[in-house]
């Protein structure tokens, strides 16, 4: 300690009144790293002096009040990101034994990252990330017993994992991207690490098999990325066992063989195993030559008659058999003959029942409701009248029964889980949820209790069979836990009808309009239509759950819609555009785990009717059901407080202009309003600003939400003015509040350009609460 003091006092300067020894520890091993800084163009560090002796003042230093120790103020977090800082880190920072969290990414930082910084026992979360380090990771760093997040990404680091870090016990994510890491991957490590969440080590030279026991990281949720390395062989059957809400990235390697069809691998798109040359099997378009050979090894193990098998000869075929397969063709042709006999009167008989007239017998409900059977072109749908507007949202039972018995309509499974009977499917019980420019939505309950969503779509586009079908498939194959999956769909010349899975929990619209501060009545007004039991669900009575988005599960809605985004535009198999992101296509789950829904909704809607689809008129595939038995959420349509352009207030700006085609970034601003809403609890119509400050710079007729949070920002008002006030009382940490804030604006920028991928955006968010 003595040499280290003379060398920090030998390099201060002459006119220093106070000694160095006024300095706690703590103080003198800041000061170590200051002298290690050799350039500091913003000046981060030029308060640091020892003149001060009390370093919890410094800026980018936080303490803590430790009060079992005789000098109760130590350093516990550095944070110094993005300030340009050259210069090496020094090993006297180990000596922060306090020390939780050190955050210096973003820095042109050099040489090789000391064993000594994990004297530091405290330390839970250590950022390192874009900078110039290089060397070897040290063998002591798992030392400190609490180690959570390590990123050392876009750094300079070499060499191979090393086995200690199966001694990070406690790790949860662990980033080591764009180095220069080489080697095999250690066999036993991840069974250790029994608390990792996220793993990449992408854009490396790993290489070698890849340890089957890395499928069991039992607790990994968010992102597997080993893309961009030169690992070889089969993939591990295990990695079936990983959660299937992780997004698993294996591109640009050496892997061969065949993809293993098993568990949360059939949920990975085709961009999770580009470019590996020898890779087969779904889901790439490569047949495996190992299937072939497996099935004809099967039909070799199956009895075969006993008959003496000669090689061919070059005779010409026997008279008797040329006269046995002239009579077959013969057959042949009259059977053909008869089928268009058949299907030629069929089509007369479909004409002659589409020019009838709808006609009905009114009925009475159970609870005396006026009900209709209304029957035309052997199609029979129960329904309310007509004449009665609120029979657009009943939620009622009522009975979906289509005569199938010509055998025109097609009925095309998308997943090879999912089996049932057409006449299980459209004979069900089910329940009107709601109506909307996109079809009917229904709650159907299957033969075996299983529920299940159908939406109703339009009557024409009876010749558009083939792309309506490409389109089903190609959504359908969409898999991820944040998207509602599309299971099955029903064609027939005048009906068609969409099967997904039924979202039980509502949708995030109705959720926060739970704790909007609106006008019963004029709540009423806007709900026109809608049941008791609907409203009563809509305000919450009866969900409870609505009422409480806590921070937590607000933050929990924001990154799982980011990951599903992320998912459709950079994994699925046609880098989708969702195109109308609003809280309305926000499904929310058990535990309010998000779906997006109406993915790829306005395209087939559009194959199936023969008129424009608006698709801000669509209601949601999977709306809620509350505890009075009504059902809410996406089936209601979109309540909005008044706004004069009456437009889509989630739209990116570019897409209100005429002819303007959808882009990934449409999709990256809607996302950002709707984070704006998560965070401040306000629709992005609103006209009453919170701050009479900012209702003072704004005009009169009320600020768009990003027009208002910018401003805020830009007038440094307290954020207690722009969060949400149920919110206020539980947030943990002002700067977990603007870091949100800060990836929503940067997903609202009004240049699309500009706005970062939804790939950025959810590794940004996951970092939130660290």
């Amino acid at each position: 300690m003595l040499p280290l003091l003379l060398a920090i006092t030998a390099s201060l300067t002459i006119h220093a009144l106070i000694p160095a020894a006024a300095l706690s520890p703590d103080g003198l091993a800041l000061l170590a790293f200051k002298s290690a800084v050799s350039g500091d163009p913003t000046s981060a560090l030029a308060s640091w002096e020892e003149e001060d002796a009390d370093p919890c003042h410094w800026p980018g230093v936080s303490c803590a009040n430790i009060s079992s120790l005789p000098d109760p103020n130590r350093v516990v977090a550095i944070a110094l990101a993005g300030k340009n800082l050259s210069g090496y880190i020094p090993s006297e920072l180990g000596l922060l034994l306090f020390l939780r969290r050190l955050n210096l990414h973003g820095n042109r930082l050099s040489g090789a990252i000391p064993s000594q910084l994990f004297n530091a026992t405290s330390l839970h979360s250590l950022f390192l990330y874009d900078n110039n380090l290089s060397g070897h990771l040290p063998p002591s760093l798992c030392d400190p017993p609490r180690l959570q997040n390590l990123d050392l990404s876009r750094n300079l680091l070499s060499g191979t994992l090393p086995t200690e870090l199966g001694g990070c016990h406690q790790l949860q994510r662990l980033f080591l991207t764009g180095n220069r890491f080489s080697g095999r991957i250690p066999v036993g490590i991840w069974p250790q690490i029994i608390g990792l969440v996220q793993l990449d080590i992408s854009s490396n030279a790993f290489e070698g098999f890849l340890p089957p026991d890395i499928g069991d990281l039992d607790s990994l949720t968010g992102t597997l990325n080993l893309s961009n390395n030169y690992f070889s062989g089969p993939i591990p059957k295990s990695l079936g066992n990983i959660s299937p809400a992780v997004s698993l990235d294996l591109s640009y390697n050496n892997f061969s063989g065949e993809i293993p069809q098993s568990g949360s691998l059939l949920n990975q798109g085709f961009k999770a195993f580009l470019n590996n040359p020898g890779l087969c099997g779904f889901p790439l378009k490569i047949p495996c030559s190992e299937e072939a050979s497996a099935a004809a090894q099967s039909s070799n193990d199956k009895p075969t008659p006993e008959v003496e098998v000669s090689p061919p000869r070059r005779k010409g075929l026997r008279p008797g058999l040329i006269v046995l397969i002239s009579m077959a063709d013969a057959a042949g042709v009259a059977f053909v003959g008869l089928v268009i006999v058949y299907a030629y009167w069929k089509v007369k008989d479909r004409e002659r029942e589409a020019g009838c007239s709808c006609t009905g017998k009114r009925t009475l409900g159970g609870e005396g409701d006026v009900k209709s059977r209304w029957q035309c072109g052997g199609h029979c749908w129960k329904a309310g009248d007509p004449t009665e507007e609120e029979d657009d949202y009943e939620s009622d039972e009522s009975e979906i029964s289509i005569d199938n018995e010509a055998g025109e309509g097609r009925l095309v499974s998308l997943d090879r889980g999912f089996h049932f009977e057409l006449d299980e499917l459209l004979r069900a019980s089910a329940y009107v949820l709601g109506k909307g420019g996109l079809g009917i939505v229904y709650k159907v309950v299957l033969g075996n209790g299983a529920p299940v969503a159908v939406r109703r779509l339009g009557e024409g586009g009876a010749k558009r069979y083939k792309e309506f079908a490409g389109e089903a498939q190609a959504i359908g194959k969409a898999r991820h836990p944040n998207v509602v999956r599309l299971r099955a769909f029903y064609w027939a010349p005048d009906e068609k009808l969409l099967i997904s899975d039924f979202i039980s929990n509502g949708n995030l619209a109705a959720a926060l309009r739970a704790n909007w501060e609106l006008h019963p009545l004029k709540f009423l007004r806007e709900l026109q239509g809608i049941r008791i039991q609907n409203l009563m669900a809509a305000f919450g009575f009866g969900r409870s759950n609505l009422l409480s988005l806590s921070w937590p599960i607000r933050l929990r809605i924001a990154k799982g819609v980011a990951l599903g985004l992320a998912f459709l535009h950079d994994y699925s198999p046609r880098n989708f555009v969702h195109g109308n992101i609003k809280p309305s296509n926000i499904l929310l789950g058990i535990d309010h785990n998000p779906f997006i829904s109406d993915f790829g909704l306005t395209r087939l809607a559009s194959l199936a009717s023969a008129t424009p689809i608006n698709p801000n008129d669509s209601v949601s595939a999977a709306p809620s059901v509350s505890s009075a038995g009504g059902f809410i959420g996406a089936a209601l349509p979109s309540i909005a407080r008044p706004t004069l352009d009456k437009s889509n207030p989630y739209q990116a700006p570019e897409a209100r202009f005429p002819c303007a085609r959808p882009t990934q970034k449409w999709d990256v601003y809607s996302f950002g309003v709707v984070l704006l809403e998560l965070i401040t609890g306000r629709h992005p119509e609103t006209t009453s600003p919170l701050s009479t400050r900012l209702a003072a710079s704004t005009s009169s007729g009320g600020p768009e939400l990003v027009r208002w949070v910018r401003k805020g920002f830009e007038e440094a008002c307290p954020l207690t003015e722009m969060v949400a006030p149920a919110l206020l009382s539980e947030v943990r940490s002002k700067k977990e509040v603007v870091t949100a804030f800060h990836v929503a604006l940067a997903c609202t920028e009004t240049d699309p350009e500009v706005r970062p991928r939804m790939k950025v955006v959810f590794d940004s968010l996951s970092r939130i609460g660290l």
